[in-house]
């Protein structure tokens, strides 16, 4: 295969690890941007919600269709209400302290992962996907008789894979909405601009940290699910999301959405297309390596705002 179509199959995976990559950063970007807290079980939401996604479809059976229908709604919900609820017994009882919320959040990332294990066992278990079906691609071939339109490159991807892009953008623009449009949305921003103000005008400022911890973990969550019929289930899978996502956030800058998205475009893309030419481990290279020259020359990230 030429360049040219190698080239292209590759940004399509880095498009689906951009899709993944930028529901899971968001969900972090959310926590951090409107609680200041920073979530190191981040990635094991994540990875919760695969192997929820897992169990609940091995649980119904029959067309793979209606198991993954369910464990796309009921996977988040849990993960999200599992969250809500260590945010209720730990983040509050240590009033969100930032150092902290770190060592907790460190601890709850090994009581679930641990927690996991023992349930789940140490094995991959793969989650059929919806639908599969191949779809081939056409290429272009420059000659002296202008442009041609050729098929014997054997590029292809799946229709699951174009809906995994297409699903992250329809839920990133529903949360955008959620955020902008919405009285709960104007609850959330009015928390992250003044703590204080909003309690004066009768915000209950706790309740809403804990919707905003479970919904940045269902994020994560709905990730996974989306995810786990391509890279299977398992209970360290939890790893490299978590560092991408911060490497995200750092980049966009912190609590800032738009930000975020477009780091994770730019990471997810990169990485990608890093991994299929060379190696996954020097896509992590250069990503860390980006984030060293981000909080060199701009501490505060591409969209973010110095923190007082």
């Amino acid at each position: 295969m030429d360049f040219g179509p190698h080239l292209f199959l590759a940004s399509l995976e880095g498009a689906i690890t951009t899709a993944v990559l930028a529901l899971t950063a968001v969900g972090l970007s959310i926590v951090f941007g409107i609680m200041r807290v920073v979530n190191v079980a981040h990635g094991e939401f994540y990875m919760l919600g695969a192997v929820i996604a897992w169990w609940l479809t091995s649980a119904i059976g029959g067309h793979p269709a209606l198991g993954f229908v369910v464990a796309l709604v009921v996977a988040p919900l849990c993960v999200g209400a599992l969250a809500a609820l260590a945010d209720y017994l730990v983040l509050r009882r240590i009033n969100y302290d930032p150092e902290r919320t770190i060592v907790a959040t460190i601890g709850l990332l090994y009581v679930v992962q641990q927690s996991t294990l023992m349930t789940f066992g140490p094995e991959a278990r793969p989650v059929e996907a919806p639908f599969n079906q191949r779809i081939a691609l056409p290429w272009f071939e420059y000659s002296a008789d202008g442009f041609s339109l050729i098929w014997p490159w054997g590029l292809g991807t799946t229709t699951y894979k174009l809906a995994v892009i297409v699903a992250a953008v329809v839920i990133l623009l529903a949360l955008w909405a959620l955020m902008s449009r919405t009285r709960i949305g104007l609850i959330m921003r009015a928390t992250q601009l003044n703590r204080d103000m909003a309690l004066t005008h009768g915000i209950n400022v706790e309740k809403v940290y804990a919707l905003v911890f479970g919904l940045g973990a269902a994020l994560a969550a709905l990730g996974a699910v989306l995810i786990v019929p391509i890279q299977q289930a398992h209970y360290l899978m939890g790893g490299d999301p978590l560092l991408l996502a911060f490497i995200v956030v750092i980049i966009g800058g912190l609590g800032s959405l738009p930000g975020t998205v477009l780091a994770a475009v730019l990471i997810g893309m990169s990485d990608g297309i890093v991994s299929v030419f060379f190696t996954p481990t020097l896509a992590k290279i250069l990503s860390t390596l980006l984030v060293a020259f981000v909080l060199v020359f701009r501490p505060q990230g591409l969209f973010g705002k110095r923190l007082a």
